[in-house]
């Protein structure tokens, strides 16, 4: 049995006539009647009483007749849900990200959702985060994958998930279960202002002592600050995917903070009447589908 044989018999029972009901198919009539035959060979039943004019159905013909139409009705709105699901994953789709995620996020995701979504013309910019607010605002990108707290109201923000923080130290006698107030500023290397992830971690420090070189170094990256960490030169604290790419030789240099750890909230931002909303809800989706599984575990973290 197929959807073809079901759409036949529906024609000859609209039409009461098998030459008529094969044109109206754009088949022949001995194609036509061969299919309907198999089917009724099939169910072991008379659909049609042939020996009438016009071609009349069977009473248990009827039945099935109506079944067909129900299963073509269902087959014909399946077309349609199709058609609207494709419709919405279709244009352009432009995404800003912080620079502290961008590089370590993508990866995950950009393969299987470029695959997914063909039609989509996908671009990935990153700005720091008061660039990606003002770019949310005009229209610039469509979303914002960014840090909380949400700074503008105005904006939509959805939770995605939460990052803890570790210490990347060139101090291999640094014990595991840091507490905060344990660090030593001076020591520490951090991003240059307009940095969400520099206000963050400031946080993380008693900011009435004096912080020292801290502030001098104006490093645009954390792959800067990591390179000077590997040289012996201090130590920074790095989000938890970026920490997850270091190779598997410099991972000895990686310590976690004492539970509950200081970790970063994820946000994944738009404006309230975006007009996207499924486009993003599929991007929202691969996202979580193809992050690492212990980034979405329910684990013991502080936000700062």
């Amino acid at each position: 049995m197929n959807i073809q044989q079901l759409e036949y018999i529906a024609a000859v029972d609209n039409l009461r006539h098998f030459a008529k009901a094969a044109e109206g198919c754009h088949v022949t009539q001995p194609t036509l009647s061969m299919m309907i035959q198999k089917l009724e060979e099939e169910l072991d039943c008379k659909i049609f009483d042939r020996s009438r004019q016009p071609v009349v159905p069977t009473d248990i013909g009827e039945t099935v007749i109506r079944q067909a139409r129900k299963i073509l009705n269902e087959v014909g709105r399946l077309h349609e849900l199709v058609k609207e699901r494709q419709a919405a994953l279709n244009g352009k789709l432009c995404v800003g990200i912080i620079p502290t995620l961008a590089p370590y996020l993508v990866p995950y995701f950009l393969e299987s959702f470029v695959l997914k979504y063909p039609s989509v013309e996908f671009t990935v910019t990153e700005h720091l985060t008061q660039t990606l607010l003002e770019k949310l605002k005009t229209g610039a990108v469509d979303a914002a994958v960014m840090a909380g707290p949400l700074p503008d109201k105005s904006l939509e923000g959805q939770s995605l998930f939460f990052e803890a923080f570790f210490v990347y130290t060139s101090d291999t006698a640094q014990k595991e279960g840091l507490m905060a107030d344990e660090l030593n500023a001076e020591d520490l290397w951090l991003l240059q202002e307009g940095h969400c992830l520099r206000t963050s971690i400031r946080q993380l420090c008693d900011q009435e002592r004096d912080c020292g070189k801290q502030f001098r170094y104006e490093a645009g990256s954390l792959e800067t600050l990591k390179r000077l960490v590997e040289m012996k030169l201090g130590y920074t604290i790095l989000p938890e995917l970026a920490a997850m790419t270091l190779p598997k030789d410099h991972r000895f240099m990686l310590r976690s903070f004492a539970s509950p750890a200081p970790a970063r909230e994820i946000m994944l931002v738009t404006q309230p009447d975006y007009i996207k909303k499924r486009l993003i809800q599929a991007l929202k989706d691969e996202i979580l589908a193809c992050l690492p599984a212990s980034i979405l575990e329910e684990r013991a973290l502080k936000v700062v």
